[in-house]
């Protein structure tokens, strides 16, 4: 806390709190007194009495409420554990209080848990413990012979520190037969001593006398002191000086200048003279009253020789002799009464301020005790406080000049972490006197606020096939608290239903918020996902906050393109047939030729499994040595004649289109396409029906294999391979000719006719066509030939199929066409082929 202090006379007047108002936010007020008597000079750890239990705390609570005093001199202690008031130092009244008819040391008692105040008042009684003294080691009395016997004679008057009763002295004179001792009260209830004459003094008999004058209070015990009175006889003086009042009185403001007049005293003398001449000196008076007064011994005037404080002392009593030329002597009181001026600021002192206070603490929470004290009276000494200032704090004015500083509405951190606020005190004078005094309020942290993020969905995106470990995204949550309550970390709350997995393919750091990748994403397999991505602060009770954050794969070019059609050879079909792998069929298509310019011949189709420009696919055809015959469409994949048909043109043309995609490098694949130059399927057959030297091969490895198998198993089962053949040839016989042969009718082609291939596949033309072909046989010349027969009428599938004559396709026809059919020992074999293109 930083305090500072600071006075300056203000204006005339100041402004009075409003007690009904302030009262309202006291909660509990404090305003009990607790009162102790106490003897002066009791020594150090003397118990005064029972503090905690007078101000209602039990010893189980004393720990909790931290009893503590507030007093700026500490003259008491307090024991933390049984809550006693003990005394600290030696006490002596007289010096605390001087010559006070009353002394007493007030100071306040703090409790915590809550804050409050109590006023705690120690009156210190007066113990007799100084003796009655005198200013002068002996007195010295000049008395005339011709003095009279009755004449009196005043004596210097003892001074004792003490009070009340203690102070109260009697004089007690030495016996002796000349002189006697009387009484005289003064005002105040003091004993003016006087020494009598009781017979007459001779010079020549007797020049001087050596009394002994004995004070004693009443005390008890009693405590006396001694002082020698001399007594010289001298010759005739008949008159002593005398003042014109007992008791002189004058008022005078404190802080008169030094020097100044403050009243002048008199007194006169019937002789004549030296005997006449009258001189003026103080009495018995303490060395306080000499450090501020002065008497002109020729005047009479009392002048200031040191600052008049009121707050110090505002009356002062002292004795003033008259003294002539020849030893005679004469007394009078002086009375000066100080008077107030407003010289004094009002003092703040900071009993206790509760700094930090959380920021939830409720209105009205005392976070400050101050104790206000002017020293002057009057309306100087009356005091107003009020605070200087923006912040949500208000002073309440308690009893014994101590004030409370309360909360006055919610505090919040966020919007201010601390609090100054000027307290400023002002008394009444005038001119008016204030001071002030800074106090600087922190408030802590309380959990109030949730990590906010800077965004409520964040996007993000990922390229595919990124490294594992990858940034994918950095989330930020702010949190206003501080501390631990304002310390961020981050979780992955859960994803999206509709992203399977989506929890293990990003990781979140829980101090950065940085997600990461936890293996290379798959566009392919998975587009987009969203995770949700918890910020919790370290409070207790934590609060957290959710964002969703959404991840889009981006695509990359990883995939070539796939072609569909026409299909690769060497593929399922073949091996599904159960023929070697060389025999499978190859794909073709057959183009009349008389085909002009723009004839479909077939369809590429291809697609790519990436996505946009990665996945837009082009044809283009690999350049041929001849001027190309076919061209393709560079969208479509339409693979369309360029030009007419020639003669020249091979009657078995290969074409190869490439498949290009628009990624970033681009990737290709390459789709081979048969064609045959044809008028029709039988003039095609004989180009057809040639079989690669491999196949041929293949095919003569699988039947000397074939062979053994078969001769092995004949030789285990003979007889069970004979009977079976026998009763299939019965069977075979008595079944005649197979129904498939009358689909024609009379035969009218010549069974020396091209066979058709076993490697038969039909092409892709988007119409469907049946076809009968006759079986194999001998070889037959060329002049065995018929005439040309005339077109064979087209029969559908359904009129083959729905007769006697034809036997329906066999299952194992292949993806893009039928599969050829056909029996050795059958003149002839039916086939229905369709083709069809993607559209």
């Amino acid at each position: 806390m930083a305090v500072r202090r600071r006075q300056r006379r203000g204006p005339g007047g100041g402004r009075a709190l409003l007690a009904a108002v302030l009262l309202c936010v006291w909660g509990r007020a404090a305003a009990e007194r607790v009162r102790y008597a106490i003897p002066e000079e009791l020594g150090r750890g003397s118990l005064v009495g029972p503090l905690a239990r007078d101000l209602g705390l039990s010893a189980d609570e004393l720990p909790a409420r931290k009893l503590r005093l507030s007093e700026e001199k500490q003259y008491f202690t307090v024991n933390e554990e049984n809550g006693n008031l003990y005394v600290n130092e030696r006490l002596d009244r007289e010096e605390m209080c001087g010559e006070s008819a009353t002394c007493s040391v007030s100071f306040e008692a703090l409790v915590h848990n809550p804050l409050n105040i109590f006023h705690v008042e120690v009156a210190i009684e007066d113990v007799n413990d100084n003796s009655p003294t005198f200013s002068k080691g002996a007195l010295d009395l000049e008395i005339g012979e011709w003095t009279l016997p009755g004449a009196h004679f005043p004596l210097e008057m003892s001074r004792d520190a003490d009070v009340g009763r203690n102070s109260l002295v009697t004089y007690q004179l030495a016996s002796n037969p000349s002189f006697s001792l009387t009484l005289k009260q003064k005002p105040g209830g003091k004993t003016q001593p006087e020494l009598v004459l009781e017979r007459p003094l001779d010079r020549e008999k007797q020049s001087s006398f050596e009394l002994v004058l004995m004070a004693v209070d009443s005390g008890d015990p009693a405590r006396s002191g001694t002082v020698q009175v001399r007594i010289n006889v001298t010759d005739a003086n008949d008159n002593p000086p005398v003042f014109s009042k007992s008791l002189y009185e004058a008022r005078v403001a404190e802080n008169l200048p030094v020097e100044s007049v403050v009243l002048r005293v008199r007194a006169t003398d019937a002789d004549v003279g030296s005997n006449g001449r009258v001189s003026y000196s103080f009495g018995s008076v303490p060395e306080s009253v000499r450090a501020l007064f002065t008497i002109e011994s020729e005047s009479g005037e009392v002048r200031t020789a040191g600052l008049l404080d009121f707050e110090e002392r505002n009356i002062y009593l002292f004795g003033v002799e008259a003294t002539d030329g020849g030893g005679l002597t004469d007394r009078c009181e002086v009375q000066i009464d100080i008077t107030d001026e407003n010289d004094n600021a009002p003092e703040i002192t900071i009993l206790s301020l509760s700094s930090p206070v959380p920021e939830d603490a409720p209105t009205g929470t005392v976070v400050a005790l101050l104790k206000v004290r002017d020293r002057d009276s009057g309306e100087n000494g009356q005091v107003s406080c009020e605070l200087s200032g923006e912040a949500p704090l208000s002073i309440v004015a308690s009893s014994g000049g101590s004030y409370k500083v309360v909360t006055a509405s919610a505090l919040d951190r966020e919007q201010a972490s601390e609090h100054r606020v000027t307290v400023v005190a002002r008394d009444r004078g005038r001119p008016a006197l204030w001071s002030s005094t800074e106090l600087v309020l922190e408030v802590s942290d309380v959990n109030d606020n949730a990590p906010v993020f800077e965004e409520a969905a964040y996007s993000a995106y990922v390229a595919e096939n990124n490294a594992a470990g990858a940034l994918v995204l950095r989330v930020q949550a702010r949190d206003a608290d501080a501390g631990a309550n304002g310390r961020v970390s981050y979780w992955l709350a859960g994803g999206s239903a509709g992203a399977a997995g989506a929890a293990p393919l990003v990781s979140v750091e829980a101090r950065s918020g940085a997600l990461y990748a936890q293996r290379s994403l798959d566009y392919e397999q998975l587009r987009e996902f969203t995770v949700a991505v918890r910020a919790q602060d370290g409070g207790s009770p934590a609060r957290s906050s959710t964002a969703t954050v959404r991840v889009f794969v981006l695509d990359r070019n990883d995939n070539a393109p796939r072609v569909l059609w026409p299909a690769a050879a060497g593929g399922g079909a073949a091996a599904a047939a159960g023929e070697a792998p060389g025999a499978a069929a190859t794909p073709f298509e057959v183009v009349p030729r008389s085909a002009e310019a723009g004839y479909l011949v077939a369809k590429v189709v291809a697609v790519d499994a990436d996505a946009g420009r990665n996945a837009w696919l082009s044809y283009e055809l690999v350049p041929a040595s001849e001027p190309a015959l076919f061209r393709v469409g560079l969208h479509s994949g339409e693979v369309r004649t360029a030009r007419a048909v020639s003669e020249r043109d091979a009657a078995k043309q290969r074409v190869v289109a490439v498949v290009k995609d628009h990624g970033q490098p681009a990737l290709s694949a390459t789709a081979t396409l048969h064609v045959v130059l044809a008028e029709s399927l039988q003039e095609a057959l004989p180009e057809l029906s040639e079989r690669p030297a491999g196949a041929e091969a293949a095919a003569a490895a699988a039947a000397e294999l074939q062979f053994y198998l078969v001769l092995a198993l004949a030789l285990l089962s003979a007889l069970l391979v004979l009977s079976v053949a026998l009763a299939v040839l019965a069977r075979l016989r008595r079944a005649g000719p197979p129904a498939v042969l009358r689909c024609l009718g009379a035969q009218r082609f010549s069974l020396a006719g091209a066979a058709f291939p076993a490697d038969f596949c039909e092409g892709t033309l988007p119409y469907s066509y049946n076809l009968c072909v006759p079986a194999p046989a001998r070889a037959v010349p060329e002049a065995a030939w018929p005439p040309p027969p005339p077109p064979v009428p087209v029969l559908s599938a359904e009129e083959l199929l729905g007769g006697d004559s034809c036997e329906k396709p066999s299952s194992n026809s292949s993806a893009f066409g039928g599969e050829v059919s056909a029996k050795p020992d059958l003149p002839q074999v039916c086939k229905t082929v369709r083709s069809w293109s993607s559209p």
